[in-house]
């Protein structure tokens, strides 16, 4: 049997129906309209409810209508409306008996074409417009034997307006978007096997439909008269502080240019002072400076070019101490150095710049040389003795570094092999002139490094908070205010990081390190520190510390604390309500 199954089966119940009951309306008749020897043949409704076995107390308050008790005494309403001109006659009620229906029946012979015409172009335009677009299934039965076939053939057209067939039959269901059924007859295979089982599958849907909806009504209702716990804000957010860009570059250019901790000093072959520097320095970008302060002997360098430029170019003064000892703590005066070559003495403050920057800025070296001396060959010159500086051993004269080309794009590559160099000098004792002695263990360090870089070393090898904080009031005494924004910095990374159960049982005062930082002018970080201390309300209350924070004090972290009195109150009578009422938590 040929059939179209509804798209949204059960879906849209009337929100009208309170109670779980069943509604149905059956539209149209069983019979023809000239058809007068079966007036008090059962229609198709009555037939399926006199012999289901679901339908128990059927009762018939009036003739076009019919009440019984399906599935255990669910109530069960059938409206008969076998005449279609209750569309015409009363609107309002045929609207209202459409919409009030849960599953709506429509009834035709296939043997008046004239009646299922009229439907299809009268009725059907206002059963849609009284549904409203609501989704009701809807049975379209096509009831009867076809008496005369219409012959499918084009050129037959004779017999067509005799009988509805299946095809339009299908296409009013899919209109509707409703069940499609053919009844050849109303024996009990068609009305209860094909009929009935619809209808079932529709009226228990219908009811599953109307449970869900009254269900969820029932938890809404529930919901809103429910005492609700109260909802935790988020703390406040702490404020940031944004970090700061390298200064490696400037710290080294401004090392050089500071003199300060400097052990060498360079001087012209009439003895003038020319420039200070320093010997880590040199002797990490060159093996000629290595030689020259007897970091290294001929003997290591296997290269008798560097010998020369070191013997030809440089002399050390015999007069002053020439070399710091190993492992010296006491820093020794600076070696004196004589520049022999009175042209390159005279580039020297360049030359030095260049390799305090990495000996990475070599075009920038060039054109510095060129403006200074306005000669070629003099530049040539210069330029030359800065090469057998930088020689690696055992590579060409005119590639010094072991690179294809040092002037196109080689930059890079030389700050690396600086780089490199510079770490060859840590944790050794050559050229170091400081000590640290950390639990037994001796860690040999260079005064001119730590200098260039005591922001940097201070925030990475300082062991405590209490340390940076000493290290943040000795930057606010001399006004070095990156050190000082590092060890703010520093210290508020170690406290964000301890847990909650050290910081309830640390010995470091927070509220002491607040007082020094408001005293040092740290505004960032006592700031930092009141809302720290806001947040963790509960730890830090608890404390005899507490006590000793001023009235403006006490008042920020009570109005910012976390959690709030207000969440407090609210936790504390929401649980007084679920002890009261015997129930669970749905808090804890």
């Amino acid at each position: 049997m040929p059939g179209v199954m509804p798209r949204d089966v059960g879906a849209g119940a009337d929100a009208r129906c309170r109670c779980r009951s069943v509604s149905i309306v059956a539209l149209g008749t069983e019979r023809e309209a000239s058809a007068s020897g079966s007036a008090g043949q059962a229609g198709l409704v009555r037939s399926y409810l006199r012999g289901s076995g679901l339908v128990a107390e059927l009762g018939s308050p009036a003739p076009s209508r019919l009440r019984a008790r399906i599935l255990g005494g669910v109530p069960l309403e059938v409206h008969e409306c076998p005449r279609w001109d209750i569309f015409d006659s009363d609107w309002y009620t045929s609207r209202s008996l459409i919409g009030g229906a849960d599953i709506i029946v429509i009834k035709y012979s296939v043997n008046d074409k004239t009646l299922f015409q009229e439907i299809k172009d009268s009725y059907v335009p206002m059963i849609k417009k009284a549904l409203n677009h609501c989704s009701i299934p809807v049975i379209i039965s096509a009831i009867g034997a076809r008496k005369n076939l219409p012959c499918t053939c084009p050129l037959c057209t004779s017999d067509r307006g005799s009988c509805v067939t299946t095809s339009e039959g299908l296409q009013l269901a899919k209109e509707f978007g409703a069940t499609y059924l053919e009844l050849h007859t109303l024996n009990d295979f068609y009305i209860q096997k094909y009929f009935g089982g619809v209808l079932e599958y529709f009226m228990i849907q219908s009811l599953n439909q109307k449970s869900s909806e009254k269900m969820k009504k029932r938890k809404k209702t529930q919901k809103c008269h429910r005492v609700q716990p109260p909802q935790l804000e988020q703390p406040e957010k702490l404020p940031i502080l944004k970090g700061e860009a390298s200064h490696y570059d400037s710290d080294m250019h401004n090392l050089l240019f500071c003199c300060q901790c400097a052990d060498v000093a360079f001087y012209s072959e009439d003895f003038s002072k020319v420039m200070e520097a320093h010997k880590v320095i040199l002797c990490s970008v060159s093996q000629v400076f290595m030689l020259l302060f007897n970091v290294k002997s001929p003997a290591d360098v296997h290269d008798s070019s560097i010998v020369r430029t070191a013997q030809s170019l440089f002399a050390v003064d015999t007069g002053a101490r020439l070399l710091v000892p190993r492992g010296a703590a006491e820093p020794s005066p600076p070696a004196r150095v004589i520049v022999k070559d009175s042209v390159f003495c005279s580039c020297l403050l360049d030359i030095l710049h260049f390799i305090y920057s990495g000996a990475c800025q070599w075009e920038r070296l060039e054109e510095d040389i060129k403006k200074k001396l306005k000669d070629s060959e003099k530049t040539e010159h210069v330029l030359e003795k800065v090469k057998c500086i930088l020689k690696t051993p055992g590579k060409v004269h005119l590639n010094p570094l072991g690179l294809n080309n040092l002037r196109d794009g080689s930059s890079h590559q030389i700050k690396q092999l600086y780089n490199t160099s510079l770490r060859l000098f840590f944790n050794t004792p050559v050229l170091a002139d400081v000590i640290f002695t950390i639990q037994g263990a001796t860690v040999p360090a260079h005064r001119a490094v730590l200098v260039a870089r005591c922001e940097v070393m201070a925030a990475m090898f300082n062991a405590s908070i209490l340390q940076a904080m000493s290290l943040l009031i000795c930057a606010e005494m001399y006004q070095v205010m990156r050190l000082q924004h590092i060890c703010e910095l520093y210290i508020i990374t170690q406290l964000q990081s301890m847990p909650s159960r050290e910081l309830a049982t640390t010995s470091l005062s927070i509220v002491s390190l607040l007082k020094k930082a408001k005293f040092h002018n740290s505004d960032c970080l006592s700031t930092w520190l009141l809302h720290f201390i806001a947040t963790n309300y509960l730890i830090f209350s608890q404390k005899p510390e507490f006590q000793d924070l001023s009235v403006e004090e006490r008042n920020f972290v009570e109005m910012h604390r976390w959690p709030s009195n207000m969440y407090l109150k609210q936790l504390a009578e929401y649980r007084n309500y679920i002890h009261s009422q015997k129930c669970h938590c749905a808090v804890m």
